[in-house]
């Protein structure tokens, strides 16, 4: 097996951070990296002792939920909090920036930027990534893969073994069935 690259590394750690998110919306999350060691990272939700968006619902005026903080935002007061310096960093997130976030990242001093996805991307956070001279990347994980719905991908599966053993005799059915079982770990 290939190690994956460090590109790959970032962008993974990323995805682990979204997974704390408490946005109900989009789940996201950010690694900021200096010498391929990772000096801080977030995720989008609430301040700090506030109410969670995952608990009373999304506060959303004009289309955004004003409620949370973006991840890429938390991992840079992550930094300002414990005196880190960003200046020729590097942020690996797993949605392309929205323009605020991106306007905190020029001034942040962040000189590269990879993501995982598209997100609306505003063509004034591109223009401004290009005029800063902030590199921005796409970078998808080839070989690993965060599954945020296993249990109902898991129950999905079950049940249509479960029909199909009702309707079917076939061989191979079965060996299919065997080996759903196995990777699902099914009863």
């Amino acid at each position: 097996m290939e190690r994956i690259s460090w590109d790959q590394y970032f962008m993974a750690q990323s995805h682990l951070l979204a997974l704390r998110s408490t946005c109900t919306r989009l789940m996201v999350g950010a690694t900021i990296v200096r010498d391929k060691r990772i000096i801080a990272g977030g995720y989008n939700g609430s301040v700090s002792g506030g109410v969670h968006c995952i608990d009373e619902g999304c506060y959303v005026i004009d289309g955004h939920c004003v409620r949370t903080v973006h991840a890429e935002a938390n991992a840079l007061l992550q930094c300002a909090k414990f005196g880190v310096p960003t200046d020729g960093a590097e942020l690996y997130v797993t949605h392309f920036p929205c323009l605020q976030c991106c306007k905190q990242i020029i001034q942040s001093g962040i000189k590269s930027v990879y993501y995982a996805e598209d997100y609306k991307n505003h063509p004034y956070a591109i223009d401004l990534f290009k005029e800063a001279g902030v590199e921005t990347k796409k970078v998808e994980l080839n070989y690993v893969a965060i599954d945020e719905n296993v249990a109902e991908k898991t129950e999905v599966v079950k049940s249509l073994l479960d029909n199909l053993e009702d309707t079917s005799t076939n061989d191979q059915l079965s060996s299919l069935k065997n080996e759903a079982k196995k990777l699902f770990k099914l009863n």
